[in-house]
């Protein structure tokens, strides 16, 4: 269970957490929440897949690492084999708080993490605060990727809307065959119709440009290729047990 906190100086001075990767720290996800504005870099890597919230009535984008539920197929041997990891990932455990009485949006820390270094583990870890409870580099990296990461899901809403508004997703099922016969099957998931984008008119593509909306659209058009590798590491996977 999560046990989020305000982080401090005073509260989390000698607080040290695990930056290395491996599947008890929390690595071990078959997705992650993508924000468009980290499409270019997210699609050179992972194919992004979109999936409706009933709860809130809309979409959110996917980085997809796997075929099934705890698979990570970028994660071998505590190394993540990926030039670019997204923000969701790179950010934990810490997340965006609600605003302070100055109106400045808050670092959280999740206590309950396993990233969390337990106060008998030394050394082990990098320190968030130094010694005279200034944020060392380390959280200063932190403090921007979540600054990113908030500005970002700030302004997910209009594309999404965009999209909604153009009817450009259209579900996605895939069932996939591995070399050893047995099969996966990726159910639930939107991709960008790209029928239905072509033969849009120059006013809806032009009401797209201007929102900024076109270039993670093919983002997300290209990061489809990375099914084909996704697919070679599931194989990969397998044949070596």
């Amino acid at each position: 269970m999560a046990d989020h906190a305000v982080l401090t100086a005073e509260a989390h001075r000698t607080l040290r957490v695990r930056t290395d990767r491996a599947a008890e720290l929390g690595d071990g996800v078959m997705c992650c929440l993508a924000m468009p504005a980290e499409f270019r870099d997210v699609q050179n890597e992972y194919p992004i897949l979109f999936r409706h919230n009933s709860e809130r009535d809309g979409f959110t984008a996917l980085a997809m690492f796997g075929f099934e539920t705890d698979e990570n197929l970028f994660l071998e041997d505590d190394v993540w084999d990926a030039r670019h990891r997204p923000l969701a990932m790179e950010i934990q455990p810490f997340l965006i708080g609600g605003a302070d009485s100055a109106g400045a949006k808050q670092v959280h820390v999740d206590m309950a993490s396993p990233r969390i270094v337990p106060r008998s583990g030394g050394d082990e870890g990098i320190r968030v605060f130094d010694e005279l409870g200034r944020p060392t580099p380390y959280l200063e990296k932190i403090a921007e990727r979540l600054g990113l990461l908030d500005d970002g899901y700030q302004g997910a809403t209009d594309f999404f809307d965009a999209l909604r508004r153009y009817d450009l997703l259209e579900p996605l099922t895939l069932d996939v065959t591995l070399d050893d016969g047995s099969t996966n099957r990726l159910v639930g998931y939107h991709v960008i119709d790209e029928d239905r984008l072509r033969a849009l008119d120059a006013a809806a593509l032009g009401d797209l440009h201007a929102g900024g909306h076109l270039m993670p659209i093919f983002m997300a058009l290209a990061s489809l290729a990375n099914l084909g590798e996704l697919i070679a590491r599931k194989n990969r996977r397998v044949a070596h047990g």
